[in-house]
């Protein structure tokens, strides 16, 4: 046997290899085999009859053919079968008809085609355990947010390509917030938002503008959310601008407003700033509409808020003619937000405006 292949160093390198991808030994071998066996093949007639065998403890590899001893007029394929006579001049004294030999080959005759075509199916073969093991990395975090490791970025678009523990993922700039500005080997928060499918392999959807990231983000920061002590109902977000969270407490002595603030207003200041400074307002959950929708839509101050008797998931809200621009909000955000919160149509109307009515 040819110690190219069987030498200490073969064996070395591969468990290099094996570690620095992160993929199962067991896999590797399977893929080495499968690639012998299949550039042998072709050599003796294509025939099911080629094995491999990798013993790595023992550091050595076995290849071989079946090739079964038979009457020359039952001879179909030359290469594959060997008459009593054929065998003896390999080296098989004592063949008779009816054996089935195992026939030892020695890697350097197999010629630099068959060379070539085993070392694409092995590298063919790395790459489908990188992409598996990816998908496996990926469907084990889907929907939860992770510390990532910025490996390149496209100087021209921004798209990025991040690391997840072993795993590769490409970040584009559409799903990055607006003040984003990553550089190589910088440590990152991203959300798995999705795995899309393709080939049975699964691809990562990365994102930090989906609302799912600052409910995970709140998970994480908040002992009582990750208890279940203090629950989240809803979240609403125009990424990178504003979010609105609404929250309510399992336990009647738990706060959960001051809860996701945390002292001195450490844990959402935390989030604002993985965030980019992203303003973040959490309202307290009510069971009554009227309460709920009066503190979604904070700062503004609210004094009151009619609910359509029709069931319509309609209100008007009556603010103060001061308040009226900031119940609003820029561009109409605080009080889009606040609907999406609630899940309710909300006509804002300033005091006197209802008076004059």
């Amino acid at each position: 046997m040819s110690k190219e292949f069987i030498n200490k160093e073969f064996f070395d390198a591969l468990k290099a290899l094996v570690e620095e991808k992160g993929i199962p030994a067991d896999y590797m071998f399977e893929k080495i085999q499968a690639a012998i066996i299949s550039a042998t093949r072709n050599q003796f007639g294509n025939r099911e009859n080629v094995v491999c065998d990798i013993d790595p403890d023992e550091q050595s590899m076995r290849v071989y053919v079946r090739i079964p001893v038979m009457e020359a007029d039952e001879i179909e394929e030359p290469a594959a079968e060997w008459t009593v006579e054929q065998a003896a001049a390999h080296g098989f004294d004592k063949a008779k008809i009816g054996d089935i030999l195992e026939y030892n080959l020695d890697p350097m005759k197999f010629g630099r085609i068959v060379a070539q075509t085993a070392k694409s199916v092995i590298r063919q073969g790395i790459r489908e355990a990188e992409r598996e093991k990816a998908s496996q990395e990926f469907q084990s975090r889907n929907q939860e947010a992770v510390t990532a490791t910025v490996k390149d970025v496209n100087p021209e678009t921004l798209d990025c390509t991040i690391e997840i523990g072993h795993a590769s993922a490409f970040f584009p700039r559409a799903d990055q917030l607006p003040n984003d500005h990553f550089r190589p080997g910088q440590l990152i928060k991203v959300y798995v938002a999705s795995i899309t499918e393709n080939g049975g392999i699964g691809y990562a959807n990365i994102s930090r503008r989906h609302p799912g990231f600052v409910k995970r983000l709140f998970e994480t920061q908040v002992p009582e959310i990750y208890d279940g002590v203090v629950e989240i109902v809803s979240v609403s977000r125009e990424a990178g601008s504003r979010t609105k969270i609404a929250v309510k407490s399992n336990d009647e002595n738990v706060d959960p407003v001051g809860a996701c603030i945390g002292p001195r207003g450490q844990r959402v200041n935390d989030i604002i700033e993985i965030l980019c400074g992203e303003k973040i307002d959490i309202v307290p959950f009510s069971e009554d509409p009227a309460a709920y929708i009066a503190a979604a839509l904070a700062p503004a101050q609210v004094l009151a808020v009619d609910v359509d008797p029709d069931g319509a998931r309609t209100c008007r809200v009556t603010v103060p003619d001061n308040q009226l621009s900031l119940a609003i909000g820029n561009k109409g955000q605080n009080v889009r937000l606040a609907a999406k919160l609630t899940g309710w149509k909300i006509d804002i109307k300033p005091l006197s405006a209802m008076q004059a009515e």
